[in-house]
């Protein structure tokens, strides 16, 4: 596609009120389907437009809850700084269950309701994960698992020249490797205060790296932005992966507004693919598809293991205390659940530099005037095209603390005294089973190793501007459940975090809070005069239960990263899918989205979904062709 095309295209996709060929009945559907994708997410979208490429003569069918909606990005007009759209599309809102080893604070997670999944409405900071953490993927997994190393592509289109200069970027091209219909940039603009954090973290002896997307991810790192490198537009799977080639694909459908209720299995378990029951939300009729080759569940990492369990594929105890047939026991399904968390350090000025523009400013209307023209120029320019930020910072235990090898001892302890299960939820079904305790422990071993690890990040801040600094805990121990609703099957899951249920995890948080406190005290801050506000000079870093109650206090329980729900595993470690992501013992059935992986990376999700959904289809795509 040439540039000229791509920017018409672009700007032409987000101006479009929804494709003639969606399907929104079931009159509309054909009598079977080869494929059937179970959501129109991030993933699910990915896998269908590589199967209907690669096989034209195979009907696809992607089912998905949502509709076709206007997705603009995290920070568009007529938007302030980070304040939601007006025109955002849908999403699920979701809240946890009181965590009651922090003072009974809840999860509140978000993701898409939309074609496009949570690709079309998350923050757009499109980071790849450290090789380090696919590394532990297969440490967990074993040697049938090794190929889900660090590998990849994503596009990404390097800025101008004057652009580079200005914002300070730098970049590595190889490391991006090939290209994929979801773009990926740097805008061409930065807040006037960047630059101060950017000179404390060197202060505090954090590295400048290059780029970060080649594997070694630590240091000071430029993250690119998932949108168009000329419109600044939102990049996402529904544009990429179905606007953009359903109109080359008469094998392609997509049916809206429909509910995927099971899959099931009237042959039997060995004589897949299973017939997928769905219910119309316009008038609640069900009615059951018929699929040829396989069933692909991409509903993410919360509504995945629904499907599943209302399929019977689940817990047993859980499935004969819902009242469903078990189909597969399998503990795995909705067991497992983590999520990126962290309190925040906060600090002010007594003589704050004279920096123009700030996120102030757009309170100026003359100011977001400007911002807006500029937002709308080919190429687009100015604060709209910075989304929200792309600058981070990611750092390995042992450059935080030097007593980093106390912690890690005390993980590996939990093995090898065999009390590691008595930190996971209760019950059959987890604590008390082998193949769960067995994967936990795992687990627990290697992420012992990555934060032994001088290369493998434990900690993440993002920033832009302003006077707050989050510490993001990239690689928590507790685990948590998704589990349905028991008065309504087709409800909203009940989620059960469990954060900090291991104490372990205050430990680490301890640590990285004590390294973002030194903020204040570097050469740069000090030139403005700063002075911490959070925790505050009345918590000191030796008075470990104060600090502990800040913690508890002020941590955001999700950075909206659930995973690890249907996790790639081996069966008798608790897994639920294998390296080929077909679920243990049900034909013709396969999980593609976040909550197949066995661990939290260190990243924002939405690289890594792309990117093993790109593996998955490769998958799906050699082995049809191969019969």
């Amino acid at each position: 596609m040439s540039l000229l095309s791509a920017i018409v295209f672009s700007l032409a996709a987000v101006a479009s009120a929804g494709p003639a060929s969606i399907r929104r009945h079931v009159s509309h559907l054909r009598s079977c389907y080869d494929f059937v994708v179970v959501g129109g997410g991030t993933s699910g979208l990915t896998v269908a437009d590589r199967l209907t490429e690669s096989f034209p003569k195979k009907v696809v069918l992607v089912i998905e809850y949502g509709e076709i909606n206007p997705t603009p990005g995290v920070f568009d007009p007529p938007t302030d700084w980070i304040t939601a759209s007006p025109d955002q599309a849908p999403t699920w809102i979701f809240s946890s269950l009181p965590n009651s080893a922090l003072d009974g604070k809840t999860a509140l997670v978000l993701a898409g309701q939309t074609v496009g999944g949570s690709s079309a409405v998350n923050g757009m900071f499109f980071d790849r994960p450290s090789r380090y953490d696919f590394d532990a993927w297969s440490e967990v997994g074993g040697h049938a698992y090794a190929h889900w190393d660090w590998n990849g592509s994503v596009t990404f289109t390097a800025p101008t020249r004057a652009v580079a200069e200005r914002c300070g970027y730098t970049w590595d091209v190889s490391a991006y490797g090939g290209t994929t219909p979801i773009y990926s940039s740097f805008g061409d603009f930065q807040w006037d205060d960047q630059p101060v954090l950017n000179g404390t973290w060197q202060d505090m002896g954090v590295r400048v790296s290059r780029e970060c997307a080649g594997g070694d991810k630590e240091g000071i790192c430029w993250v690119p932005t998932s949108q168009h490198p000329v419109t600044a537009r939102r990049s996402h799977s529904g544009l990429g992966h179905y606007t953009a080639v359903k109109d080359t694909r008469p094998n392609y459908d997509l049916l809206v507004k429909h509910q995927v209720i099971r899959v099931v299995y009237p042959k039997g378990l060995k004589r897949g693919p299973p017939v997928v029951e769905i219910r119309s939300l316009a008038d609640n009729s069900v009615f059951g598809v018929t699929v040829n080759s396989e069933v692909i569940i991409s509903a993410g990492a919360l509504h995945t293991p629904t499907i599943l369990q209302r399929s019977g594929i689940g817990p047993k105890a859980f499935l004969q205390g819902a009242g469903i047939p078990v189909l597969i026991d399998a503990p795995g399904v909705g067991s497992n659940l983590h999520d990126h968390s962290g309190p925040p350090v906060q600090w002010n000025y007594t003589h704050y530099g004279d920096f123009s523009p700030v996120p102030e400013d757009m309170l100026n209307p003359s100011f977001k005037a400007n911002a807006t023209a500029g937002f709308d120029q080919i190429p687009a320019t100015g604060p709209y095209t910075l989304a929200g930020g792309n600058s981070a910072i990611f750092v390995p235990l042992p450059n935080i603390t030097a007593n980093y090898t106390s912690i890690t001892s005390k993980i590996r302890a939990l093995v090898a005294s065999n009390s590691a299960a008595s930190y996971l939820p209760p019950g059959p079904d987890y604590a008390s089973s082998p193949e769960m305790v067995a994967g936990y422990k795992a687990q627990l071993i290697a992420l012992a190793n990555l934060l032994d690890n001088p290369r493998a990040p434990s900690i993440e801040t993002p920033w832009a501007t302003g006077q707050i600094a989050w510490a993001f805990l990239l690689h928590p121990l507790s685990r948590g459940t998704v589990r349905l609703n028991l008065t309504d099957h087709l409800a909203q899951p009940i989620l059960d975090y469990r954060a900090a249920s291991n104490p372990i995890d205050i430990d680490i948080h301890l640590a990285h809070m004590r390294f973002l406190r030194r903020i204040t005290k570097t050469d740069t801050m000090q030139q403005y005069g700063a002075y911490e506000t959070a925790p505050g000079p009345a918590v000191s870093d030796d008075d470990e239960a104060a600090l502990t109650e800040y913690i508890k206090k002020t941590i955001v329980l999700s950075f909206m990263h659930p995973c690890c729900t249907a996790a790639m595993m081996p069966r008798r470690k608790g897994g639920v899918v294998g390296p080929d992501l077909k679920v243990h013992g049900a034909s013709g059935l396969r999980v593609v989205d976040m909550s197949v992986m066995p661990m939290l990376p260190s990243s924002h999700l939405s690289a890594t979904a792309y990117a093993v959904a790109e593996k998955a289809a490769a998958l799906i795509i050699d082995e049809w062709k191969s019969k």
